[in-house]
């Protein structure tokens, strides 16, 4: 009996000896999963990049513009840092800006306007430049090329090869034959497209008249110049006449003549018409390619630069019927 009571103590302490055992080896293998786990690299948070923005001067178009592209660089999906200026329409200011710019060594400067492109190209060869806004950009030196932009700048034209003869075109059929235009000569954006409009105006047996004038308060006087001289107006995508468009809408509503603009946005101001796009689009464009540059890596040198897409002929209803003026349903318009 005491015999078989030492065999069975035996078996109990091997029993007991063996739960312990595999105890023992659940435990280890939690560990090393926990650990494994605590061990795994955290997620990294997303880099806020520093974007600068320089504009001429602030005006429905180039507002779009740039709302299009915070957009673009929002549906991104990038946490972007935004330090904003403005020049207020002094082109001297808007070299100071960049500078002011490059020593805050920002990852990106977007500039919205022909003078606030060059004076960023001007103040940095590394950082990248994403213009818009710009209607020569080859004229302006910004680019090599359309298709090959070189260097650290690329962006969007605010000018469609067929905006302006087609324009013309439309001012033709409303009988217009001398057209009044009202520009700034110091602004490279106009001196381009002054030369394009009077090429085209050409060809359709067209005159243009002009008057310059360097500041917004000389416009009103400028478009009272042209009076009885021209049969329309033809105000293209001048910044200091745009920032100023509401003298030349009297001027012309108050003599029943036609006013033809230069942008969409411009239509709801009093406008009588425009041939174009969105000023948010090329914005938006112009975000997609910053996009590029900061996620991927890519070149502004490898981005060729874009015009605008989806041209359409929009009129203003109100101003249409206060000059009298039928909407013909072959003009295809979009009528506002």
């Amino acid at each position: 009996m005491k015999r078989s009571m030492t065999k069975f103590s035996f078996l109990l302490f091997g029993l007991l000896f063996l739960l312990a055992a595999c105890g023992s080896d659940t435990e280890s293998t939690n560990d090393t999963a926990s650990t494994g786990s605590s061990s795994e690299p955290a997620t990294e948070e997303a880099k806020t990049f520093k974007i600068g923005t320089t504009q001429i001067v602030e005006h429905p178009s180039l507002d779009a513009a740039t709302e299009g592209f915070k957009a673009a660089i929002a549906d991104a999906g990038i946490k972007a840092e935004y330090i904003d200026k403005t020049a207020n329409g002094d082109n001297s200011a808007n070299m100071t800006i960049a500078q002011q710019l490059v020593s805050e060594n920002v990852d990106l400067i977007f500039a919205n306007s022909t003078p606030s492109a060059q004076a960023a190209k001007g103040a940095t060869s590394d950082i990248p430049v994403i213009f818009t806004s710009v209607t020569d950009a080859v004229g302006a030196e910004l680019i090599a090329s359309m298709e090959a932009p070189g260097a650290n700048v690329t962006g969007t034209i605010d000018l469609h090869p067929d905006t302006i003869t087609n324009t013309i075109a439309y001012l033709k059929d409303l009988g217009a034959k001398n057209i009044g235009m009202v520009y700034n000569a110091g602004e490279q954006n106009s001196v381009a497209q002054i030369a394009q409009v009077k090429e085209a105006a050409t060809a359709q047996g067209l005159t243009i008249v002009e008057a310059a004038v360097s500041t917004s308060a000389e416009v009103k006087q400028a478009s009272e110049s042209l009076l009885g001289k021209v049969d329309a107006f033809y105000i293209i995508t001048d910044n200091t006449v745009v920032s100023a468009l509401e003298s030349v809408i009297d001027v012309a509503n108050a003599n029943k003549l036609p006013l033809i603009v230069g942008e969409l946005d411009s239509v709801a101001r009093g406008g009588l018409a425009a041939y174009g796009f969105e000023y948010y689009d090329i914005g938006y464009e112009a975000g997609q390619m910053a996009a590029k540059i900061l996620l991927e890596g890519v070149a502004p040198a490898d981005i060729p630069s874009a015009y605008p897409a989806n041209l359409k002929l929009v009129i203003n209803k109100a101003t249409a019927e206060l000059l009298g003026l039928e909407i013909k349903p072959e003009w295809n318009a979009e009528v506002q």
